[in-house]
């Protein structure tokens, strides 16, 4: 227990964080709707939030090399509380979709902080388990955040009031830490086209995961409203999911350690596809919460077995740019089908999005399916073992996999701009506790 003792703080603000990230998901979309913004508009919103997470992944440590974790992280969220009180003053699409890409791209830094100081503060022992430690306390949190705004709904001011306290209370143990200040972030090294060389599987499940569960967060709160008519029902709805998902991904991990991940990752998708058509049909509130948690169980589990594949097919010192890479590209499938979907729905002029989804999920287990085992392909026993992960992390949590091994001299470099000086500021901060 001495190396959660010695990240305490950082778990803690890790809770702080993702409980109000996990509220104003849901939120805003509900909001948005509340005040007018067609289905298109909204499915835009949440695209530019997507593409501002990977503006984040990709800048962020840059930041961090020139003033360092703190200052990093207390910025981001002054921004993240700026741009998030903007929202209820204005019913114009494009500061919401302004508003969201910045947001995204602050909340992307926030967790690059967080799991860089983590992975900087465990040791090689105690890296799996932290990852683990964290990986609960990021879906938990999520789910608790649902329950927040099914208590607070009825009165927005109070939603808003509380998600920036949760946003604000995140910054005060991160602020006071005793630890270390870590080095500098290496900077976030991508490459989609040798993850489609190392694994066609992997690629299509990353690419598919962001799709299906980036629309879901989008518009599936959305969704829910136009069918029950009953807001306050939504956060219910979209904490089921987040809970069935985290209850089955271990035994579904596990089982793919045996079983060649191609097929787990069909499997999940053909079950992916027949929950999103029972969402589609369902009208009570019995019904939507059976399906969100079938839904919830296959698709969440996507982007883990899909880093999994990925890892099975990583050469040495390879890891965290592929598991970068598949990050990343769930992000892009994310912003692709929030806008693409959204657009659909509102040219449908019908709440079509559960059936789109369960078409998507269909072509995607069509797609590995038929993929044949080529020269990449891995033996059941060869491959590596299974690490819980949720695609709500930046690149920096890949660096406390376990399968990540040795990284390579190259990742370990810092962002090229960063200069004698600042290298000089950071040796001494990994000297001396951090008095920022």
């Amino acid at each position: 227990m001495s190396c959660v003792r010695s990240v305490f703080s950082l778990l803690l603000t890790t809770a702080f964080l993702l409980t109000g990230h996990g509220l104003h998901m849901t939120f805003l979309p509900l909001m948005a709707s509340e005040i007018g913004l067609s289905q298109a508009v909204i499915g835009l919103s949440g695209s530019a939030y997507f593409v501002g997470f990977i503006s984040g992944a990709l800048v962020t440590p840059h930041i961090i090399a020139k003033v360092g974790h703190i200052r990093s992280f207390t910025t981001l969220m002054a921004v993240f509380l700026c741009c998030f009180q903007v929202l209820p003053m204005t019913d114009a699409g494009w500061v919401w979709i302004l508003t969201r890409f910045l947001l995204g791209a602050v909340m992307c830094g926030a967790y690059t902080v967080v799991e860089s100081w983590l992975s900087d503060q465990a040791d090689e022992r105690s890296h799996g388990r932290v990852l683990g430690i964290y990986t609960f306390i990021v879906l938990t949190a999520m789910a608790a955040g649902q329950g927040i705004l099914g208590l607070t709904y009825g009165d927005a001011a109070q939603v808003f009031a509380v998600i920036s306290i949760l946003i604000g209370c995140a910054i005060i143990p991160v602020s006071l830490t005793s630890s270390l200040a870590p080095a500098p972030v290496p900077a976030t090294r991508i490459d989609f086209l040798k993850l489609y060389r190392r694994s066609h599987t992997a690629f299509a499940g990353a690419l598919g995961s962001g799709v299906v569960i980036g629309t879901f967060w989008t518009l599936g709160a959305v969704h829910v409203v136009s069918v029950t008519g009953d807001a306050e029902f939504a956060p219910t709805f979209i904490a089921v999911s987040i809970l069935g998902g985290a209850l089955v991904q271990y035994p579904i991990g596990l089982a793919s350690d045996h079983i060649d991940r191609r097929y787990v990752l069909t499997f999940l998708c053909v079950m992916s596809s027949l929950a999103a058509l029972y969402l589609s049909i369902a009208t009570d509130t019995v019904s939507l919460l059976i399906g969100a948690a079938a839904f919830g169980a296959a698709s969440n589990s996507l982007y883990a077995i899909s880093l999994a594949k990925a890892a099975d097919n990583s050469e040495r010192g390879e890891f965290v740019m592929i598991g970068s890479s598949v990050l990343l590209l769930n992000a892009v499938g994310a912003a692709i089908g929030s806008f693409i979907f959204g657009w659909a729905m509102r040219s449908a002029e019908g709440d079509i999005l559960f059936t789109l989804i369960a078409i998507a999920c269909a072509l995607i287990a069509v797609f590995i399916a038929i993929q044949p085992k080529g020269i990449t392909a891995v033996a059941t026993e060869e491959q590596s073992s299974f690490v819980a992960a949720t695609s709500a992390t930046a690149p920096a949590a890949l660096q406390q996999d376990p399968r990540a091994g040795d990284i390579a001299e190259e990742d370990q470099l810092v962002p090229a701009e960063l200069s004698t000086e600042t290298e000089l500021s950071a040796t001494i901060n990994r000297e001396l506790p951090s008095t920022a």
